[in-house]
């Protein structure tokens, strides 16, 4: 006789006729056909979602993820600081869609996961990016940023060459930053839906294509029409950051994105110089042509260089909602909030200073040439060494150290320029190097806020770009206008007024920057009760 083991609990659910496997059993509820079905299909998922490694998405996951996660979100899953367990806060916002967004619709605050993770904004699967294609990065940068840059100073040369007035020629530089703005926000936000390398081939390809057919302008309105295309297409560089942040660990990209910014700066600077020595030499025909072969060979090396897996595009945001996700970004997002309200401030004061500079030095008090002003400008040279070290900072101190760094740096500068007003060799050093704090100051805080913001959701970074450089631009917009007003009332003494209280950003920033330290050894779980209540 066979004895029976002996029950520790209550007694197993009785099975009736049609109530199937009994671990699928319930005794509260009758079991019909949908309800059996039902529970085997949470049955059959439940081991897939319990048994996957830690910080990494089951294939049940995946699925319920839909065709936004595909094995690129399992990687990107798998990144430091996305670890835990499978049916935690990861595995959540692995299966619940893209967080907050929903076909171009409104988009909510994502979860510290999806932030990482997204709608298919996964991490470039293969190795690193390594130096030499930073480098091509880097170079491509200054080249794209140097098209805006160079017809600056050939504007009177076209005049000469195409017969009209040096005003409407410089109708040119007009054109072609209206351009550069129209493509930020049209063709910018792509960098989301569309694959990176394909994107950015095409538009170095149309960029040179531009570019040749500006040298071949026989008119004005010729010219100005290549020039709206060219700005249009020659916005490589706000492409480039986005999708190098997919590329590299999360420990190096502030490094990178200083690197990055040093080539933009160096396009920046090195346009104008090479525009106005090619075009004295061989007119103004070489530069839009030499541009134009630049930017066609940068198109086929990135096109060999650059990986075929970038950063994969987020489908569910169809390409007629793509223009407005910035502005939703905007309104979801505090943090984004906070990088593009200290990049405007700093913006608004460096753009005034500029306006105004060029005012002091040939007004009276110094009464030198325009020349004057380049020579002034050419100290930014002195940031292209700095914004590498600056983003290797951020990568140690975190963003929020530096931005409060950069705006007490730019108010040490708004002390030194005041200085200025007082002309001769004293005020001549006094403005050299207050431009030079300034200069180093705004783009150091540049690289802090492209490092906060592009942490917040991986699968909308092109967007999320689009709407800082708005606030940024909106920001150098009404400083500009706002440096005049002041200087046309109080002079140079009252602008550096206006850029010493523009630094008042700080207050915030050291606030955040001494929560922070107060945080420091609190344990995590207490942490977050703090915050709750």
């Amino acid at each position: 006789m066979t004895q029976r083991p002996p029950t520790t609990g209550a007694p197993a659910p009785r099975r009736g006729p049609h109530s199937g496997p009994a671990h699928l059993a319930d005794p509260a509820t009758p079991a019909t056909p949908a309800a059996r079905a039902a529970r085997t299909s949470a049955v059959r998922a439940a081991p897939a979602a319990t048994t996957a490694p830690a910080g990494q998405a089951s294939p049940a996951a995946r699925a319920g993820h839909g065709a936004e996660a595909g094995p690129a979100a399992a990687v990107e899953a798998a990144a430091p600081g996305a670890a835990g367990p499978s049916d935690g806060p990861a595995a959540r916002a692995a299966t619940t869609g893209s967080a907050g967004t929903d076909a171009g619709g409104p988009v909510g605050p994502a979860a510290p996961a999806a932030r990482a993770v997204g709608a298919g904004g996964a991490a470039y699967a293969g190795p690193e990016a390594d130096r030499r294609l930073i480098a091509i990065l880097a170079v491509t940068c200054a080249v794209a940023v140097g098209n805006i840059y160079f017809p600056q100073a050939i504007s009177p040369l076209v005049a000469a060459g195409l017969g009209t007035s040096p005003g409407e020629a410089a109708g040119i530089v007009t054109a072609t930053q209206v351009g550069y703005t129209l493509g930020v926000f049209l063709l910018v936000p792509l960098g989301d839906r569309l694959p990176y390398r394909r994107l950015l081939v095409a538009l170095l390809a149309a960029s040179g294509a531009a570019l040749a057919a500006a040298a071949l302008a026989r008119t004005l309105p010729q010219l100005l029409a290549a020039g709206v295309l060219v700005g249009v297409t020659t916005t490589a560089a706000q492409l480039i950051g986005p999708m190098t942040v997919g590329l590299v660990a999360e420990g190096r990209r502030g490094a990178v994105m200083g690197t990055l910014l040093s080539g933009s700066i160096g396009g920046m600077l090195l346009a104008r110089t090479f525009s106005g020595a090619l075009g004295e030499r061989f007119g103004w025909r070489a530069p839009y042509g030499v541009a134009g072969l630049v930017v066609l060979c940068l198109a086929v090396v990135l096109a060999r260089a650059l990986p075929a897996t970038g950063v994969s595009p987020a489908p569910r945001v169809p390409l007629r909602a793509l223009p407005l996700r910035p502005l939703r970004l905007l309104r979801a997002e505090p943090e984004l909030r906070r990088s593009g309200w200290y990049q405007a401030s700093l913006f608004a004061g460096f753009s005034a200073m500029w306006v105004c500079l060029a005012l002091l030095l040939t007004g009276p008090v110094y009464g030198y040439g325009p020349q004057a002003l380049g020579l002034v400008a050419l100290t930014g040279v002195v940031t292209m060494a700095c914004t590498p070290v600056a983003g290797r900072l951020v990568d140690r101190l975190g963003p929020d150290r530096v931005n409060l760094v950069c705006f007490l740096a730019t108010l040490a500068a708004a002390g030194v320029l005041a200085v200025g007003a007082r002309g001769g060799t004293t005020g001549l050093v006094a403005l050299v190097l207050g431009t030079l704090v300034l200069d180093t100051a705004m783009q150091c805080g540049m690289v802090a806020n492209q490092a906060r913001f592009y942490a917040l959701r991986a699968d909308s970074r092109s967007a999320l770009n689009t709407a800082y450089m708005t606030c940024g631009y909106l920001g150098g917009s009404a400083g500009s206008w706002l440096g005049l007003q002041i200087h046309r009332h109080a002079g140079w003494p009252g602008v550096c007024v206006f850029l010493a209280l523009l630094t008042l950003p700080a207050v915030d920033s050291a606030r955040r920057v001494r929560a922070a330290k107060r945080e420091v050894g609190i344990p995590p779980a207490a942490r977050t009760s703090r915050r709750f209540h």
